[in-house]
């Protein structure tokens, strides 16, 4: 039985999109999560998955305007991944591999550079804030590793890097995106450098206490507010310094500074005169 893909929900105020680009032809072998195709509302642009694997079978062309829910494609799924179905030697065999091998949508090649998004991350959140960079500009890192944190009104979320490589920065902490908006930027490289870089192991000395209460390693977000917080700290006049962050590597989270209160003034004691 074929998968119908549709139009899913991109946003709350969103209600059409366009077919920007197809990466795949008619009649490709995709697999399941592979990257299809990128629409584009008036707001931003979005790759579309492929929910199953199988044969790919278009039914909106590029340029097409298509309401949320209407059908994009389908999917007519083989049952035969095509790694397995090249011992079998048929004709549809080689078709299935030329479609992966020579397709810009398989794995990031190197010297491509892949630019990261903000990904949907709830369907009433329009956007999001960079809470905490956990890799500088420039920095290694590898497919699938938490290199950001985003938060919303409502929850902070992982950034995983989506290639290996080089990282380009381009959104800044503090800065609020709207979902699709440009992130970052990784230059692919096979595999890692001949030096890692020192960022590779904030984590290397992760103390232990005595009283066997969680430890958390020392990185660059220790200490450190998200804007949430780093906002409410402020209206408190109370110094990071002087909260104990409860988030992903002793980050001070926006539950932490609510919970923070001021601390009184010392009073000043007057000397005693010698008489």
């Amino acid at each position: 039985m074929s998968v119908e893909i549709k139009v899913p929900e991109v946003g709350e105020s969103i209600s059409e999109v366009t077919i920007a680009t197809w990466l795949k032809e008619d009649g490709d072998f995709v697999e399941q999560d592979e990257i299809i195709a990128e629409l584009e509302s008036d707001k931003a642009t979005f790759e579309l998955p492929a929910e199953a694997s199988g044969v790919l079978k278009i039914k909106a062309q590029e340029g097409d305007t298509l309401n949320i829910g209407d059908v994009i494609c389908e999917i007519e799924p083989n049952g035969q991944p095509a790694t397995q179905a090249t011992d079998s030697g048929n004709g549809q065999t080689e078709k299935s591999s030329e479609a992966k091998s020579g397709n810009a949508v398989s794995p990031a090649k190197t010297g491509e550079v892949k630019e990261m998004i903000v990904p949907e991350v709830g369907e009433s959140i329009t956007e999001v804030a960079i809470a905490t960079w956990l890799k500088e500009d420039g920095d290694f890192v590898e497919l699938d590793e938490v290199i950001a944190e985003v938060e919303s009104d409502k929850a902070t979320f992982e950034l995983p890097a989506e290639a290996t490589g080089q990282l380009q920065i381009v959104a800044q902490e503090g800065d609020t995106l709207e979902i699709g908006a440009l992130i970052c930027k990784i230059e692919v490289m096979e595999g890692k450098p001949t030096v890692q870089p020192a960022a590779e192991t904030p984590d290397k000395p992760a103390p232990v206490s005595d009283s066997g209460a969680k430890d958390q390693a020392v990185s660059y977000a220790s200490g450190h507010p998200s804007p949430a917080a780093a906002k409410i700290l402020d209206e408190k006049g109370i110094a990071t310094s002087k909260v104990q962050g409860t988030g992903v590597d002793g980050r001070i989270t926006k539950e932490d500074a609510q919970k923070a209160q001021p601390q009184p003034a010392p009073t000043a004691t007057p000397e005693k005169k010698t008489q």
